[in-house]
């Protein structure tokens, strides 16, 4: 399983940035994602930004990171998944229209 870590830039030095996030500061790659300005966060996995995504994503990333880091060491996840509390379980919307046609693979 692959884990994005949401990182907010720093500094731009062509295709690098200076980032840092829960984890510290780190020089990533910006190839995947193209120009971005300081202060704009990004979902990275091994060095490299992958996504742009918003503060409020990263933010809620960052938390259920949190919360998983938490039930590792031994302790509860806190209010690491609230925003899914209280939440029905959704499909993506191909596999919704697939299974509202009855069909058992999309």
């Amino acid at each position: 399983m692959c884990v994005g870590i949401p990182m907010r830039i720093l500094s731009v030095d062509g295709i690098a940035a200076r980032a840092t996030g829960d984890e510290g500061e780190a020089l990533i790659d910006l190839s995947l994602v193209g120009d971005v300005a300081p202060g704009t966060w990004v979902l990275t996995h091994l060095g490299h930004a992958r996504e742009v995504i918003s503060e409020a994503e990263a933010q809620l990333i960052a938390q259920a990171l949190r919360g998983l880091r938490s039930i590792m060491q031994g302790a509860g996840a806190g209010d690491a998944f609230a925003d899914l509390d209280n939440r029905e379980p959704s499909l993506p919307p191909h596999l919704e229209a697939a299974r509202q046609q009855g069909k058992a693979t999309a």
